[in-house]
C-alpha cells in the first residue's frame, strides 16, 4: 500500500510538472536576455484554448500543439514590441498581457467548455512499462512529458555551451558590451521573448491536450505565476527548474492522494498546498544568505537604449 502510494505520487509529480517545466524554461530564456515577462499565465491560457480548439477542429492534437505555440508566441511579440521597441515598463506590460490573455481565452473558449477532443495518450513501452515501480514512474507518460524532460538538457547545453547561448547571456548581463561586440541586442531580446512565448503556449497545450484534456476557463490555475517564481528558485538554470517543477507537482499530487486514502483535510487547505510550498521556497531562496548566489541577469528588466548606460 505504501509503495503504491509513493509510486503514484512520483508518477503524478512528473506528469504535473511537465507543463510547469515548459513555462519555466521559456521564462528563463526570456529573462536571460534581460526581458521580464509577467504575462506567462495569459500566454498559457491562450495557448491552452487555441491548441484545444484547433485539435477539436482538425482531430489532430499535434496541430493543436503548433497552434498553441504560435498563439503564445504572438502574444509574447506584443510584450516584446512594447518593452524592447517602445521601452515600456516590463512589469506593467507583462501584467497587462496576463489580463488580456485571461479575457481573450475566456472569450475564445466559451463554446468549448465540456467539449471532448483528441488528446495525447500515455505511450506503452513493451516490457519497460510493465516493470514494477520503475514502469509507472518512468515509462507511462504521454509524449509531451518526455519532451519536457528532453527540453532540460537541451536548453542547459544551449545556454552554456553554444555561441548563441553566450550571446544570450551577454545581452542579459551587459547589453552595452554585447552591442559593442557586434551582438544585435534588440533582435536577441525579440528572439528569446518569442521563444518564451512559444514554450508558454506549449505549456498550455500540455494542460488542455494531455494533463487535463479539455478546456475550462482559468485552467492554468496560477501555474504561470508558479513558473515565474520557479525561475528565481532555479537561479535561472534549467536543471534546477526541473527540480522545482517536480517539487510543485509532487505537492500537488499529494493533495489529491491524501484525499484518496481517506485523510480528511479540508479541501481549501489541500488546494493551497502547492502555492504555499512555492512561496516558502521563494522566501528561502531569496534570503540574505542566498541572494549572493542567485546570479540574476544584471540587465533584467532594464530597457536598452544605444548610447546610454
Amino acid at each position: 500500500m505504501e509503495t503504491a502510494f509513493f509510486v503514484t505520487i512520483l508518477a503524478t509529480a512528473i506528469r504535473a510538472g511537465a507543463p510547469v517545466i515548459f513555462a519555466t524554461v521559456g521564462e528563463i530564456f526570456s529573462e536571460r536576455s534581460g526581458v521580464l515577462n509577467l504575462g506567462v499565465e495569459g500566454m498559457m491560457l491562450v495557448g491552452a484554448v487555441s491548441g484545444f480548439i484547433v485539435a477539436v477542429k482538425t482531430g489532430n492534437p499535434w496541430a493543436g500543439v503548433v497552434a498553441a505555440m504560435l498563439a503564445g508566441g504572438l502574444l509574447s511579440l506584443i510584450h516584446a514590441f512594447l518593452t524592447i521597441t517602445l521601452h515600456a515598463d516590463q512589469v506593467v506590460s507583462g501584467l497587462a498581457l496576463t489580463i488580456f490573455g485571461i479575457g481573450l481565452s475566456s472569450f475564445m473558449g466559451q463554446n468549448y467548455v465540456g467539449v471532448q477532443g483528441p488528446q495525447f495518450a500515455a505511450i506503452h513501452f513493451p516490457i519497460l512499462s510493465d516493470l514494477p515501480i520503475i514502469g509507472p514512474v518512468l515509462f507511462n507518460f504521454d509524449i509531451l512529458v518526455y519532451l519536457s524532460i528532453l527540453l532540460i538538457p537541451l536548453s542547459a547545453y544551449f545556454i552554456h555551451k553554444t555561441r548563441p547561448g553566450l550571446h544570450l547571456r551577454a545581452v542579459g548581463e551587459d547589453p552595452t558590451t554585447a552591442d559593442v561586440m557586434g551582438v544585435d541586442v534588440a533582435r536577441t531580446r525579440y528572439i528569446y521573448t518569442f521563444v518564451g512565448g512559444l514554450l508558454a503556449g506549449l505549456s498550455g497545450a500540455a494542460l488542455s491536450l494531455a494533463y487535463t484534456p479539455g478546456w475550462t476557463e482559468g485552467m492554468s490555475g496560477g501555474r504561470g505565476w508558479i513558473a515565474i517564481g520557479l525561475v528565481i528558485f532555479a537561479f535561472w538554470e534549467p536543471w534546477r527548474a526541473m527540480i522545482g517543477a517536480y517539487l510543485f507537482g509532487g505537492v500537488q499530487a499529494l493533495q489529491f492522494n491524501l484525499q484518496a486514502v481517506g485523510i480528511t483535510i479540508p479541501t481549501y487547505y489541500l488546494n493551497m498546498l502547492p502555492y504555499l510550498f512555492t512561496i516558502i521556497v521563494l522566501v528561502l531562496a531569496t534570503g540574505e544568505r542566498m541572494k549572493r548566489h542567485l546570479g540574476a541577469p544584471a540587465a533584467l528588466g532594464v530597457p536598452y537604449i544605444r548610447g546610454e548606460r
